[in-house]
């Protein structure tokens, strides 16, 4: 089971006025457990004011960039991102899970395929680390990225993607698309939309020879660049997607009176696995085994309680639960009883989890 580990901050970064990359170093033996894969993300925790809050952000380091990096994008009224971005210091120690995350490809030395990126704002993150890497490691493969922000000054990273494009010339092709900025091609300007991704199709990219097409960004625009890549002949096992925002923050529960939750038919007894260690617990069938869990001071791993990532995996044994939302898991993974506990709801009167398979 992933634990928390101390990582020391040993540099801050400004990449835009209200983004920072962080560099990270393992400290107290933890190096061990940070070998990532590109595309993956850390989950970080810190106390506010007594209250603690986990929040996960993509390392956008390429694999042979010989760091550990994360970046951190103030979102207005976010606790974490401001202060990661106001009061965060270099030398002070922040606390991580290790690495997670299927958002990345298998890299093969000797091949030679066409990538394509779509990014929005922060969703470049985990796409330059993808980019990087593939490019270092594949000597004879080719990137498009397709970038979107909202004007010229939003633009993360902008002049680390200007050094890939002179590092590797004629292999990187970098297309911004500014929501409000005008620019000289009529097509760069406004959102990415599916209509959009067909223009860019027909004359900017080379779609009939993409091999794989990665998509980090707002859900309304990852569903729009998904049903346009299927349109042109990708087929699901060749689009990747990585979600940093969900429309669909869960079920809302709902509200039981005292003896109706009280009754057998609303109950479940779950017997939860985590860390070697066996308890059976009572719960209400609105409840998800997440919080149940929680709420009976087992310390299962979350972060963002919306189905976005996997931090909370677990694997069903015995009976069946209900998953409300899912942005994280693969179908395989669904096909061997794998669920997001913070959006699994018991539906039979038993159930058997394990959150260490």
């Amino acid at each position: 089971m992933a634990r928390f580990h101390d990582l020391k901050v040993t540099d801050i970064h400004k990449t835009i006025r209200d983004a920072v990359v962080l560099t990270l170093e393992p400290v107290n033996g933890a190096a061990e457990h940070f070998e990532f894969t590109a595309g993956q993300y850390l989950t970080f925790r810190h106390d506010f004011d007594g209250e603690e809050l986990r929040r996960s952000y993509s390392i956008c380091a390429g694999k042979d960039d010989g760091v550990l990096q994360v970046g951190i994008k103030r979102v207005e009224g976010g606790a974490f991102s401001s202060w990661a971005n106001s009061d965060l210091q270099v030398g002070d120690v922040m606390q991580a899970m290790p690495p997670m995350g299927s958002f990345h490809t298998q890299i093969d030395a000797n091949a030679e395929r066409q990538y394509l990126g779509f990014a929005g704002g922060s969703g470049i993150t985990p796409v330059l680390s993808i980019l990087r890497t593939t490019l270092a490691r594949e000597p004879k493969s080719r990137f498009t990225l397709v970038y979107a922000n909202k004007g010229i000054n939003t633009i993360m990273f902008r002049e680390e993607l200007e050094d890939l494009k002179n590092l590797y010339m004629g292999r990187l092709n970098v297309i911004h698309i500014l929501e409000a900025d005008a620019q000289e091609i009529d097509l760069f300007t406004g959102l990415v939309t599916q209509d959009k991704c067909a223009q860019l199709f027909q004359h900017w990219i080379d779609i009939e020879n993409v091999d794989t097409a990665f998509i980090c960004g707002p859900e309304p625009m990852m569903l729009g660049i998904a049903a346009a890549l299927r349109e042109h002949g990708l087929d699901d096992s060749q689009i990747k997607f990585e979600l940093f925002a969900s429309a669909q923050p869960g079920r809302i529960r709902r509200k039981t009176g005292a003896a109706d939750a009280a009754t057998q038919a609303n109950q479940t007894k779950a017997q939860i696995t985590l860390d070697g260690s066996t308890q059976t617990i009572t719960l209400p069938k609105d409840q998800s085994i997440l919080e149940a869990a929680l709420d009976n001071a087992m310390d299962a791993p979350f972060a963002c309680k919306a189905g976005v990532c996997s931090t909370c995996r677990c694997r069903v044994l015995e009976g069946e639960v209900e998953m409300v939302a899912n942005h994280a898991l693969e179908d395989y993974e669904v096909e061997k009883g794998y669920v997001l506990s913070c959006q699994a709801y018991p539906v039979t009167d038993r159930v058997v989890v394990d959150y260490d398979q």
